[in-house]
């Protein structure tokens, strides 16, 4: 019989601090906008770097560099991060295959089969199957104000990349990866929100990035893309940043935002990531392209979209402390 000493040292659950809604909404937030500044580098290496990058080594490379910088952080200063049991192994696994990597691989084949404004579209049709998923199953209460976010989100993605004027390209071939990529970014924040008070974000993003790793290992029949890919030091370095900022930065901010606040509001917040890499388009030379009136009607309705859904919550609050008040004795 195995005794309890022996297991001592592995969490059985990750105890974490106190829900702060407002702290979730801002690491949420700076996701989006890593998420964004990911998507300008990747902008970059296709199209002005000179260098032809494939998108399949590129999500692999990027993999491979942040699960390797995030074992050498953890090794050296959180070594208790990495200790997870035998039974957990397939959770990690399905996290790291369908949450990670096949958001990637399904959003790249959206971009092949049909343009970047409609993979990006349909791939944050997303809040949608997190709302359906939370209200039927995780027990998240249906209040007014996140149907209306998940409709003031989607619509203002649709106008920021210019789904009503001409710029949307649709094939069944493209759609289907188009959707998929939609369930498996909600898979990753319904997987997510189960998790965190289980493992600590940095257990299940290493874990998670590690089992990718393994994925595109096996996907590209071997390590020699990608290490053909980082040969050029000018894409190493590229890449590097791209698995700090737009990888281990957002997806640990993410994960750690769904600690704090619902999945289905973590999910609308993370919409941000358009508008922001349409307004920094618009402000870097380098990378500019113009921003018409549906677009900015699109990037108002998104933030209004996060506004709203702390609605309940801002009320919650209030008539919380107006009774604390009330119960308060009179001074003297």
């Amino acid at each position: 019989m195995e005794k309890r000493g022996a297991t001592s040292h592995v969490p059985v659950a990750y105890s974490s601090a106190p829900p702060h809604p407002t702290r979730g909404y801002l690491l949420a937030a700076l996701a989006a906008a890593c998420w964004a500044a990911g998507g300008l580098t990747a902008k970059w290496l296709f199209t002005m770097a000179g260098t032809t990058v494939e998108p399949a080594p590129l999500a692999g490379a990027r993999a491979v560099l942040a699960t390797v910088m995030l074992l050498a952080y953890l090794l050296l200063f959180r070594r208790r991060d990495l200790r997870v049991r035998v039974r957990d192994l397939p959770f990690l696994a399905a996290f790291g295959v369908l949450g990670l990597a096949m958001v990637h691989l399904s959003y790249f084949a959206a971009i092949q089969l049909t343009n970047v404004p409609t993979a990006i579209l349909l791939e944050y049709l997303a809040p949608v199957l997190v709302l359906i998923v939370s209200v039927l199953f995780l027990g998240e209460r249906m209040a007014w104000a996140l149907p209306m976010g998940v409709a003031l989100s989607v619509t203002g993605c649709a106008l920021m990349v210019g789904a009503f004027g001409g710029g949307l390209k649709v094939s069944a071939a493209g759609l289907a990866w188009g959707l998929a990529s939609a369930c498996f970014f909600a898979g990753y924040t319904l997987m997510g929100k189960y998790a965190a008070p289980r493992f600590s974000p940095w257990t299940l993003l290493t874990y998670g990035l590690g089992f990718a790793s393994i994925f595109w290992l096996l996907w590209l029949r071997g390590p020699a893309p990608i290490v053909g890919l980082l040969a050029d030091r000018r894409t190493f370095l590229a890449v590097g940043v791209m698995a700090l900022v737009s990888t281990i930065i957002p997806f640990g901010a993410f994960l750690t935002a769904l600690q704090h606040i619902e999945a289905t509001k973590a999910s609308i917040t993370a919409t941000m990531e358009p508008v922001l890499a349409g307004v920094a388009s618009y402000l870097i030379p380098a990378l500019y392209a113009p921003l018409g009136a549906l677009q900015l009607l699109g990037g108002v309705l998104v933030i209004a979209a996060v506004m709203l859904v702390q609605v309940p919550h801002m009320v919650g609050r209030y008539r919380t402390d107006r009774a604390a008040a009330l119960e308060l004795p009179p001074a003297g």
